[in-house]
């Protein structure tokens, strides 16, 4: 669960909820996406950064009113 006070919605929160995902995101399927990327011919950044948008729909959020 990720605990956020409702007024703390801002760009630098936004980025550091990104940054987190995409740390999760590499440590749980970072060798499968390489694989991917190689096979694919794309880019292992942008690959991250997508899939990380998508992890962040899994993520359980609790707001502090």
């Amino acid at each position: 669960m990720i605990y956020l006070n409702f007024t703390d919605l801002s760009e630098v929160a936004k980025t550091r909820l990104l940054e987190n995902s995409k740390k999760d995101v590499e440590r749980k399927f970072g060798d499968v996406i390489r694989k991917n990327v190689r096979e694919n011919h794309t880019c292992f950044e942008t690959t991250i950064a997508e899939e990380a948008l998508r992890n962040l729909y899994s993520y359980t959020f609790v707001f502090n009113i």
